[in-house]
């Protein structure tokens, strides 16, 4: 059993009853050992799966239907995918919706967009249910990690705009990426532990849990043992992991290294592949091609995911920019049979 699967055995029953279901490169943007829970954090615990009732009977849907077509996954877009269609929030819900996916994964900006242009969160919301899928996460750039109080402070209250809004969707995960400490070589792991534990608190509060995310390109967090690491030592039996296939090659953790997670410390993983060249130390997020079409063992890293436990959303995250010009529902439509053409090859 390994440090993660051990620490949170004995809580097994309550993390499952409670489960709903950078620093970023300007192009990407819209717009060109672990603690057991105390008493009292069980009541607050408790407390807050009460809370996320109405998410976790919706999310139950995509769950309901993967496990009745024998899938150990469930199917995600990030929009990330086709960003540079520069299409509206309510159409690339509909486009995913009628491609077949499970679910979709929009980033905090779009949301943001939409209101701004007179749109509500509740009609957001319906139009998600109506075409069958689920927020599985969601995509938020927050500085909850950085050393001054009063900006880390304000990366806390970012994060809780921004956890309210996916909330509003029926969703119940957010992305926690390293902003703002990309470029430091310098930071103390315990340290960066409590400031994470900070914000699973603003988390536990909102009933929305933000998800720890690897950057292969960060100099702080892009190792698997340093997520692990934190998810350790912030003492949260519910702490989550995002993680994703280019980002731990990008940052030169070996993929044998997902078996230290357990499934349950993880309901989000971005899928995606790579080509060989260019080399690691030069590869970028806009190399990143549909899995299989590139390098990437998807065998191995989906059959681990599966044996660990992770029965959670395989989400095609993707910036590359000839898919860019394509049509999107092309895309959005290949995509997903990339993602079940490499499950299928993994026997799973």
């Amino acid at each position: 059993m390994t440090l993660l699967h051990r620490a949170g055995h004995d809580n097994h029953f309550l993390a499952n009853s409670l489960r709903a279901g950078k620093d970023c490169p300007a192009e990407f943007l819209i717009a060109d050992d672990l603690t057991m829970l105390k008493r009292r954090e069980f009541i607050a615990t408790t407390t807050l799966a009460a809370g996320l009732s109405a998410a976790t009977a919706l999310s139950c849907q995509p769950a309901k239907a993967a496990i009745e077509q024998g899938r150990p996954f469930r199917y995600c877009l990030n929009t990330s995918t086709i960003r540079g269609q520069k299409l509206p929030i309510v159409e690339e819900i509909k486009l995913v919706g009628d491609a077949g996916y499970d679910g979709i994964e929009p980033w905090i900006n779009e949301i943001d967009a939409y209101q701004q242009q007179g749109g509500s969160l509740p009609d957001l919301s319906k139009r998600i249910a109506d075409a069958g899928l689920t927020v599985e996460s969601a995509i938020g750039f927050a500085a909850f990690l950085v050393d001054d109080p009063a900006q880390r402070q304000k990366g806390l209250d970012e994060a809780r705009r921004c956890m309210k809004l996916v909330k509003a969707l029926g969703g119940s995960r957010i992305a926690a990426p390293p902003v703002g400490v990309t470029d430091r070589t310098d930071m103390n792991l315990d340290v960066l532990a409590e400031r994470f534990a900070a914000l699973v608190q603003v988390g536990r509060e909102e009933g929305v849990w933000p998800q720890l995310e690897l950057w292969g390109f960060s100099k702080t967090l892009h190792k698997l043992g340093e997520v692990a690491y934190l998810l350790a030592q912030c003492g949260d039996v519910n702490a989550l992991a995002l993680l994703d296939a280019y980002h731990i090659y990008k940052g030169g953790s070996e993929f044998g290294g997902l078996g230290a997670f357990a499934g349950n410390r993880m309901q989000c993983f971005h899928i995606n592949d790579y080509p060989a060249e260019p080399p690691r130390s030069e590869i970028k997020d806009e190399h990143r091609v549909y899995p299989g079409d590139g390098i990437c063992p998807l065998t191995e890293v989906l059959t681990i995911l599966k044996n660990s436990g992770f029965r959670g959303a395989i989400s095609l995250e993707l910036f590359n920019r000839s898919y860019w010009q394509l049509p999107a529902d092309q895309v959005v439509k290949t995509g997903l049979e990339k993602i079940k053409a490499v499950v299928a090859k993994a026997g799973l």
